[in-house]
């Protein structure tokens, strides 16, 4: 399975942590009929569909992108040592599936120079901490870790209504440390990287683009989810926040860059997650870069 691309001069790599059936798939997209479902099993399993439990399979990854100038984290998984008891396969997990994907794509931690988190959901920033003499210290020791102000300001109001697991123990530490940086999401990195805006699922919800000469590859975060959410963008996902702009969201990226030749990196398609996005019908699809 292809784990490495290249645009221009920049080297982009995937570090998957999990792949698997995570939940019923008319649950994670409650818009989702019956029919609708039959009407695309045969194409949608067993990649993006189980076909015994019909639990929808994503892939849980990060990705590396190293410019000449900087080796840059697109989001944090899941991480390890995490109390998540709502999510079984995330909960205190300690495997070393994440550290050896990295380690493979020729990055040590202390390697790392900008962490940027798409949005603050538990599994796009739980490594950045780890679990040291009981206390959650930042993984990744020299990065700024990016977060957008208007994202992080939001969490923060929810965390004191009532405590969020992933906000204390992911966010929070780095912000004590010192190691944050508040930035708008439309933040540039040099001239390789840029955020923009994609709202819908989280409040600021940014994804991010490469390439010095316009958008060669461009990474969605969860602005989308599954392949079936390309085929029918008004799918939406269970937990979006504002489902209506989410909807207008995706419909506006995947026909931004429908036909074009920029390489679309998917957070959470099943493998191999990279391709570029085609026409279907009334939709799209991600044509796979095998």
């Amino acid at each position: 399975m292809r784990t490495s691309f290249e645009v221009e001069d920049i080297k982009i790599h995937r570090v998957i942590e999990q792949e698997q059936g995570f939940t019923p798939v008319r649950e994670f997209l409650p818009n989702l009929s019956k029919e609708l479902l039959e009407e695309n099993r045969s194409w949608l399993e067993p990649s993006g569909l189980d076909p015994e439990t019909d639990r929808i399979v994503l892939c849980f990854q990060s990705y590396v992108a190293k410019t000449p100038h900087h080796t840059v984290l697109i989001d944090a998984c899941i991480g390890n040592d995490k109390a998540r008891p709502a999510r079984q396969a995330w909960n205190k997990k300690s495997d070393g599936r994440y550290m050896s994907a990295l380690k493979a794509a020729g990055v040590a931690p202390e390697e790392i120079d900008f962490v940027m988190c798409t949005h603050l959901h538990a599994d796009h920033v739980g490594w950045n901490t780890r679990l040291e003499n009981g206390r959650w210290v930042p993984t990744f020791p020299n990065a700024r870790y990016l977060f957008s102000k208007k994202e992080y300001d939001y969490w923060l109001d929810e965390n004191r209504k009532t405590p969020i697991e992933c906000f204390e123990d992911s966010v929070l530490p780095v912000v004590a440390a010192k190691k944050v940086d508040f930035v708008e999401s439309e933040h540039a990195l040099g001239d390789h990287i840029r955020f923009f805006p994609t709202p819908g699922h989280t409040p600021d919800h940014f994804a991010v683009a490469l390439g010095r000469r316009g958008d060669k590859a461009v990474l969605t975060g969860d602005l989308i989810h599954s392949p079936l959410q390309a085929r029918y963008p008004e799918l939406v996902m269970r937990v979006d926040y504002d489902k209506k702009q989410a909807v207008e969201t995706r419909r506006r990226f995947l026909e931004r860059y429908c036909d074009s030749e920029t390489l679309c990196c998917t957070m959470h398609f099943p493998s191999p997650s990279v391709g570029h996005i085609r026409r279907w019908a009334e939709g799209f699809r991600l044509v796979p870069l095998l």
